[in-house]
């Protein structure tokens, strides 16, 4: 958490930087051998480790000026050693070069600057202008310390250079990855849902399709057998209902589609034996409970039905191993629940980025205002429950 908060406030955290550098100085020139000791006063010091800081807390803001400052102060100390802040600053400056420039940019600046004031130190030295100091006396020692530490620096801040490209092109990899899997789930939402549109068109067309045979059927006989055309309005009027009930929820998910229709029935709740009979068939033990006494269901509401089931035992078969299933349907006064388990290992991923199966039982559970529950079950294998109210509005809600 600190090491957020210092990337995301820099100032903060060069001033941070820049403090503990004079610190440093300040106890080194009061504690250091007499040799090495600051020779003006204590006050003195402190103030010009101050000042001399300053370029470090402003390098990420004002580098070129802090840059300027730091040279200038250096070109200073030649003439009397202050307190070694502003050699600390030169060094952390031409790190952040290296770190933020070019690297022919930054040795062009970081190279004659250096050269610079060596030169001018030795020259100044020789001349009399300048103090020298005890440990410094051999030229050839400092060309080699000096060239060592900038090598150093530059190398450090060109590491430094390269995990902030890597950790950028990395961020934006996983932003173009999070962006393609959301596209990719929208694009499955979207897909299931013309799925979904489709079957249900086929229900609805088949269902007017009925009521014109019977419209025919009981306007033939009307005359002749009253009693007969009248059941024939009866069936007409409560598929109508039931036309009219699919058609909402058609026009709830419907989505453009220019695909053409098949105008065949789609499986409902008969097939789901069938369904559980062909899984027997291909290695998979199922068994089928029914609680309650069944009654018609909507062909959605039925359909709905089918595919869950169809959804759940196909799951099974392919990532469960060996294992049996479960189904369970249940038929109440105000809702129809359905359960599929099973005790196997399992699907490899989980419920919220799985395939477009689903998806689509997500959907289609929220169509009908129904709510939905999957997940791993406690032991081992999967479940996936629903219960789906007789034509009451709701949303889906979906718990692991």
């Amino acid at each position: 958490m600190i090491g957020k908060w210092l990337r995301d406030h820099p100032l903060a955290a060069d001033s941070i930087l820049a403090g503990a550098i004079v610190v440093f100085t300040v106890a080194g020139g009061v504690l250091a051998p007499p040799e090495f000791r600051s020779q003006g006063p204590v006050a003195v010091l402190v103030g010009w480790s101050l000042v001399a800081a300053v370029p470090i807390a402003l390098r990420r803001k004002w580098l070129v000026p802090s840059l300027a400052v730091c040279v200038a102060m250096c070109a200073f100390s030649l003439f009397h050693l202050m307190s070694g802040t502003e050699s600390y600053a030169l060094m952390i400056l031409t790190y952040t070069m290296a770190a933020y420039w070019p690297l022919r940019r930054a040795l062009l600046v970081a190279v004659p600057i250096w050269a610079g004031i060596f030169v001018s130190y030795v020259t100044l030295t020789r001349i009399g202008v300048a103090e020298q100091q005890a440990w410094m006396s051999s030229p050839e020692l400092l060309l080699f310390s000096n060239s060592l530490v900038l090598t150093f620096t530059l190398l450090v801040g060109r590491l430094a250079s390269t995990r902030r490209i890597v950790e950028s092109d990395l961020r934006e990899r996983t932003r173009i990855a999070e962006t393609t899997r959301q596209a990719l789930a929208d694009q499955a939402v979207a897909d299931e849902r013309r799925r979904i549109a489709r079957e249900l068109h086929d229900v609805v067309a088949h269902h007017v399709s009925v009521m014109g045979i019977l419209a025919t059927g009981a306007r033939r006989s009307m005359a002749k057998n009253p009693a007969a055309a009248d059941a024939a309005l009866g069936t007409i009027e409560e598929t109508g209902r039931t036309t009219l009930r699919e058609l909402r929820r058609l026009l709830n998910i419907m989505r453009t589609d220019d695909d053409q229709a098949d105008l065949a029935p789609q499986p409902s709740l008969a097939g789901v034996e069938a369904l559980i009979e062909q899984l027997r068939e291909a290695g998979l033990p199922v068994r089928l409970e029914v609680l309650g006494e069944p009654y018609d269901l909507d062909p959605g509401v039925a359909l709905t039905i089918y595919r869950i089931v169809q959804e759940a035992l196909t799951n099974t078969l392919k990532h469960a191993g060996p294992a049996t299933a479960e189904v369970r349907l249940t038929f109440g006064d105000d809702a129809v629940e359905v359960e599929a388990t099973d005790d196997g290992r399992g699907p490899s991923v989980r419920p919220n980025i799985a395939g477009h199966g689903l998806v689509g039982v997500r959907e289609r559970v929220a169509l009908y205002g129904g709510q939905l529950r999957l997940g791993p079950r406690p032991g081992g294998g999967f479940r996936i429950a629903a219960r789906i109210p007789m034509d009451r509005p709701g949303s889906v809600t979906e718990r692991e």
